[in-house]
């Protein structure tokens, strides 16, 4: 009896600071991430001219679903064209984003609102008739195993500079399957489809395309991870001309991609 006694308060003397770890677990996350990228790109559109860009954020996540986050990265897109964008300085993208994600079994659903903040000196003087390039997009996403679908519609006049763009919106499909615990392929395709016009002309006539991505991560330890990836675009003769910059280089063009990547 005397034995069995003390095999029970061990019991309780081993479970019960677990337990109270357990109940004490704190419904708040905060993660960060950061990364090197050989090129920043966005919708099938290099960022950054073909070169190298750092990128980090910081995610604030409660149990409930609600999240916060920002998210930033190095640009040179606005001002390599300045006497288009009207843009004399602005080498920064600044996402500020907000919203509620849940699951129900092999189910996800995500919505939120995003705000892209590109700091710089703007001026009509350098580009009459332009638009500071600052969006905010209101989103919804679903998800099922490794597929995914996730709608983002701009809300504003001005969808990244295009004028009277309100109603804007871009439909992002996704697969990321995993080919084993440390290799996923990553597909995508999307619809970029403006509205509104500029000067009596479609805004979609010149400004809407469809893009696509296919590439492969790999996690290594300590929440590493490395990756690459194909992009490239569909476009007409004029939307090949408006994503042509100033440096007569076309944006949209097909590109190769590598990442390496961490999460804390």
């Amino acid at each position: 009896m005397r034995t069995t006694l003390v095999t029970v308060a061990l019991a309780a003397i081993l479970v019960t600071p677990a337990t109270a770890v357990a109940q004490a677990s704190s419904p708040h996350t905060l993660t960060g991430n950061v990364g090197l990228y050989s090129q920043y790109i966005f919708r099938g559109l290099t960022q950054t001219n073909k070169d190298p860009a750092l990128q980090g954020g910081f995610d604030y996540s409660h149990a409930s679903g609600l999240y916060v986050g920002t998210w930033g990265s190095n640009i040179s897109w606005l001002t390599d064209s300045p006497t288009v964008t009207g843009y004399s300085s602005s080498s920064l993208e600044l996402d500020f984003y907000g919203g509620y994600r849940g699951s129900a079994g092999d189910f996800g659903y995500d919505a939120g609102l995003l705000y892209y903040y590109y700091p710089g000196t703007h001026s009509t003087a350098l580009a009459a008739g332009t638009f500071k390039a600052n969006t905010t997009e209101i989103y919804g996403a679903l998800s099922w195993k490794f597929l995914s679908a996730k709608l983002s519609v701009g809300v504003g006049d001005e969808t990244f500079g295009v004028p009277s763009s309100d109603g804007t919106y871009y439909l992002d499909l996704g697969v990321n399957y995993p080919i084993s615990d440390k290799l996923t392929l990553n597909a995508h395709y999307g619809i970029q489809e403006f509205k509104g016009s500029t000067g009596g002309v479609s805004n979609d006539s010149f400004a809407s395309y469809k893009d696509w991505k296919l590439g492969v991560s790999y996690a290594l330890p300590d929440s590493f991870t490395v990756g690459a990836y194909y992009t490239d675009t569909d476009m007409n003769t004029a939307q090949t001309t408006f994503y042509t910059n100033s440096l007569n280089r076309f944006v949209g063009k097909e590109t190769f991609t590598v990442f390496v990547q961490k999460t804390f």
